[in-house]
């Protein structure tokens, strides 16, 4: 090819007002037929998809590079936009009404025989996808994802720009100030014995932001946590990182409701209804079983305590009486037969609970169940009434502790009803959450951060197991995308909320004594939010992982197949930062072909 641009025109872009015009494209071939004379490929780049013609007899040399060419052969061309002949018109390809007559054509770099087709028709192991994330990212799934995913963040950016916040860059490399997950520690090599930690979250240096007068603060921050895997989760995330000051509640999800739904419209959605609805945390534990309840489908928890409380079925009653709870969800017409019923209740056994009573309702509202000899008809009349039941529906039912048994039927909710699919967006505002959550061994912890501000500060002291925090999280379809707070801009206050959780003035200043000596210079009232954006991504993408939304992850075990990593350093690397290993660690290293440290 002469001199001159690699390209004058995104392959995607091509359309039949371009016809006669003379381009240079360059991208990958996607497929190659040939037909015994002409010669067909598919280039694909960044923008989509078009066919290109070659024609020995218009253009012998290209023709010639055209039949050596395979499957995903970097190259670039020149050549003539034309109109497909009638007949042969793709309608599946935005381009498919055109194609390019190649005149020219150069191979910018070959390709090895690939270890999968680049299509998202084929099922491909995931350990094998990562292993070649590089060629994973070309197919046409992942490219959308990440186009998607640059789009939304793109949004949030314009979006909080005309809001008047300020984007600021905070340490990644911080102060390890361990709050409910492990910390992913950094060892020093110029002060030996000594680690920074990478930020879980930029929470106590966006609220010195505050301090220092930024009053409208984001990032797109990269976050760290040492914690185990699921579908949800990694150890490195990145989350939209708001704060503000002279700020309460109200102002943070408004400007939250603001961006969320800026981001659904660069996606090409519908804008979802503003303000989002709100429940308070007592009522999404009593009516869904969970503080993130997915509002796109009913089978909302009944409490059955008036039906039961003087009924003959021994045990309900007595559960009543010890001061548990009697409760169900109407799952609808499932038509399960006896096994598919016995099934459920082993899954309920399997999820915690002690057991599942099942009846299915019947014409004229009597009940098939073993429960119906227990009942009279007006008792049974009750229980359909207490659910708004129809005939065909099934009825599960549970007793124990009360959050327990809420817990368990929300979780049932969520299998049998949680619908395929994220077509429709129902975001939902949980706020009023505890400040403290009883730990295992009876302690107290934060239900979010210990910097989260109470609503009643003498009910925190007096009553801690029940105060409520001035804390919100946002939901989407039964997914927390993220957390918030009213911040303790009063050193006081910061101190009784360490002094309810029995942290020490001494250990205070171990631990927070650098954030907490700012406190003293004038801190503003502040509040704040973090959203989740590889979370949020994978909801509006439809995608049940979030690996799916995230260029480079690592597996459920915390791998990454492509670069083999975490792997073993060599022993020079340990001495310098003064690091010597424990004998199993050391004897893992020798297996993995290091040699330890002497």
């Amino acid at each position: 090819m002469g001199a001159g641009p690699l390209r004058t025109a995104g392959a995607g872009t091509l359309r039949p007002e371009h016809a006669g015009a003379e381009v240079r494209l360059a991208g990958w071939v996607k497929a190659r037929r040939d037909h015994g004379g002409v010669i067909f490929l598919d280039l694909r780049d960044a923008s989509g998809v078009v066919q290109v013609v070659v024609d020995p007899a218009a253009a012998p040399e290209a023709a010639g590079v055209a039949r050596e060419v395979r499957d995903e052969y970097c190259m670039a061309l020149a050549g003539t936009v034309r109109l497909r002949p009638a007949g042969i018109v793709n309608p599946e390809l935005p381009t498919g009404e055109v194609e390019v007559a190649a005149v020219e054509i150069r191979v910018l770099s070959p390709s090895d025989p690939l270890p999968f087709q680049i299509d998202d028709r084929a099922e491909i192991d995931e350990v094998r996808r990562l292993a070649y994330r590089y060629l994973d990212l070309r197919r046409p799934r992942m490219a959308a994802n990440l186009r998607a995913r640059s789009k939304g963040i793109a949004a949030m950016r314009r979006t909080l720009d005309r809001m008047g916040f300020l984007e600021v860059e905070t340490p990644t490399l911080i102060r390890s100030t361990p709050e409910g997950a492990r910390d992913m520690l950094v060892p020093s090599r110029l002060r030996p014995g000594t680690f920074y930690a990478l930020p879980q979250s930029p929470q106590l240096f966006k609220q010195l932001l505050m301090v220092g007068g930024v009053e409208r603060y984001f990032q797109v921050a990269r976050c760290y946590r040492d914690e185990d895997f699921r579908s949800d989760r990694q150890l490195e995330f990145t989350q939209l990182d708001i704060e503000g000051s002279f700020w309460g509640q109200d102002d943070v999800l408004a400007t939250l409701e603001e961006v969320m739904v800026e981001v659904v419209s660069a996606l090409d959605g519908t804008p979802p209804a503003r303000p989002f609805p709100r429940l308070a945390y007592s009522e999404a534990m009593a009516r869904f079983g969970t503080d993130k309840p997915d509002l796109r489908f009913g089978m909302e928890i009944v409490e059955l305590g008036t039906v039961f409380a003087s009924s003959r079925f021994q045990a309900f009653r007595t559960t009543l009486e010890s001061g548990g709870l009697v409760a169900g969800i109407d799952a609808g017409p499932l038509g399960l037969s006896r096994s598919g019923l016995e099934a459920l209740a082993e899954r309920a056994r399997a999820l915690g609970g002690k057991g599942l009573v099942t009846a299915i309702v019947e014409e004229g509202g009597t009940l098939r169940s073993t429960l119906a000899k227990h009942l009279d008809e007006a008792e049974a009349a009750a229980l359909v009434a207490a659910f708004g039941a129809v005939p065909g529906d099934t009825l599960l039912l549970a007793a124990g502790e009360p959050r327990e048994t809420r817990v368990l039927l929300g979780r049932l909710r969520l299998e049998l009803g949680q619908p395929k699919g994220h077509r429709q967006l129902r975001f939902l505002w949980v706020v009023d959450f505890p400040v403290f959550e009883i730990t295992p061994e009876g302690g107290l912890a934060p239900a979010h951060h210990p910097f989260t501000s109470p609503v009643d500060v003498r009910e925190m002291e007096e009553h801690p197991e029940r105060a409520v925090a001035r804390a919100y999280d946002l939901v989407l379809n039964g997914s927390e995308l993220g957390s918030g707070s009213v911040r303790i801009h009063d050193p006081a206050l910061q101190r009784r909320v360490f002094s309810v959780l029995g942290i020490s003035d001494e250990e205070a200043e171990r631990r927070f004594g650098w954030f907490l000596r700012a406190l003293r210079f004038g801190t503003p009232p502040h509040a704040g939010f973090a959203v989740g954006i590889d979370r949020l991504f994978s909801v509006l993408l439809d995608e049940p992982n979030i690996r799916e939304v995230i260029p480079f992850p690592k597996t459920q075990t915390g791998l990454d197949p492509m670069t083999e990593s975490p792997t073993p350093v060599v022993a020079e690397q340990l001495r310098e930062l003064g690091i010597d290993l424990r004998p199993e660690a050391r004897a893992a290293m020798e297996g993995e072909g290091e040699a330890p440290p002497g």
